[in-house]
C-alpha cells in the first residue's frame, strides 16, 4: 500500500465537494504527515450532506486499518483494576486505543462530531478515527429520532474503523459557572443511559473519558465524583460482569479520578471542586 498515494488520492475527492479550500490545500507541503494532518482535517469539515462514493470509503477503510496496525492497542484485562473495585480500571491515554466493546462519545446534539479541522477534542479523534460512515450515520440517526439528543441522553452506532465494537454517543451539560443539582443530574443521567445501552447489547466492557469536565464547566474533581459514583452504583445493581474504563489524558482529571477511586477517607481542602485553578 502506497500510503502518501491514498491520502493524496482522498484528499482530491473531498476537495471536489468543498472546492472553497482547493486553493489552501496546494499550499501544505507534499511529505506524508503534513499531508495525513490535511486529510484528517477536510474529513472534519466535511458536510454531512454531501455523499461519498464506494471508492473514497474503500480507500478510507484501508488507510485507517493500516494505521490501527501500527497501534498498540489496550484491553480493559492488561490494566490494572482500581482500589475501589476490580470492575472499574483506569487508562492513561487516548480511549481509540482501547479494544473495549464500546466507547463513549461525548458528542454534540446533532451527533454529527467537531467540524473544527485538527481539533483535539475526544468528539474529534473518535470520528477522524472512526472514518466519515460515523457521521453520515449519526446524520441518519438523528433524521430517523426527528430531533438532536438531549442532554444526557445516549444512543449506539457501529464503531466503523475503530477498534472497539460499538460508540455509545451521550451529550453531557455544559455549565457555565458552578454545576446547578440540575446540570449534576444530567451529568449523571450521560453515564446512566450509556450503561443501560450496555447492558441493553450485552456488552462486557466499556470507556469512558472525563464528560463535561475542564471546558465544559465542571472541575475534574467533581466530574470524577459524579461519574465514579454513579457507575459503581450501576455496577452493583447489575450482575452482568460488566467492565467500566475511564481513559484520562490530562494530569488533572488523573489526579481526580485517583482520588474518587481511593476509598480511603480524606480531606477535601487541596482539591476543592470549583475553586483550585490547578484543576482546569
Amino acid at each position: 500500500m502506497d500510503k502518501l498515494a491514498t491520502v493524496q488520492s482522498l484528499i482530491n475527492m473531498l476537495l471536489e465537494g468543498q472546492p472553497a479550500v482547493g486553493s489552501q490545500a496546494t499550499q501544505f507541503a507534499a511529505d506524508y504527515d503534513t499531508q495525513r494532518q490535511l486529510l484528517r482535517g477536510l474529513m472534519n469539515m466535511h458536510d454531512a450532506h454531501k455523499e461519498l462514493g464506494q471508492e473514497f470509503f474503500r480507500l478510507q477503510d484501508e488507510l485507517l486499518s493500516a494505521e490501527n496496525a501500527g497501534r498498540e492497542l489496550k484491553a480493559p484485562a492488561e490494566l490494572e483494576p482500581s482500589q475501589l473495585t476490580p470492575a472499574i480500571r483506569l487508562f492513561e491515554g487516548d480511549l481509540t486505543a482501547l479494544k473495549v466493546d464500546a466507547v463513549v462519545n461525548p458528542a454534540n446534539k446533532n451527533l454529527l462530531g467537531c467540524f473544527i479541522a485538527g481539533h483535539q477534542c475526544v468528539d474529534n479523534l473518535i470520528h477522524s478515527a472512526a472514518g466519515l460512515q460515523l457521521r453520515f450515520a449519526c446524520r441518519d440517526l438523528i433524521q430517523k429520532l426527528g430531533h438532536d439528543l438531549a442532554e444526557g441522553g445516549a444512543v449506539i452506532t457501529q464503531s466503523f474503523n475503530l477498534p472497539c465494537r460499538y460508540i455509545i454517543h451521550t451529550v453531557g451539560p455544559k455549565v457555565s459557572y458552578q454545576p446547578t443539582s440540575r446540570e449534576e443530574h444530567l451529568l449523571c443521567e450521560c453515564y446512566r443511559n450509556a450503561l443501560k445501552l450496555c447492558h441493553n447489547n450485552k456488552l462486557t466492557s466499556v470507556a469512558f473519558c472525563p464528560i463535561s469536565a475542564g471546558a465544559d464547566g465542571f472541575s475534574h474533581v467533581k466530574a470524577a465524583e459524579l461519574a465514579v459514583k454513579t457507575v459503581q452504583e450501576d455496577l452493583q445493581n447489575h450482575e452482568d460482569h460488566l467492565t467500566v474504563v475511564f481513559a484520562l489524558k490530562e494530569a488533572a482529571a488523573r489526579k481526580a479520578y485517583l482520588r474518587a477511586l481511593d476509598p480511603t477517607p480524606r480531606k477535601d481542602d487541596d482539591l476543592h471542586p470549583f475553586f483550585n485553578p490547578a484543576l482546569f
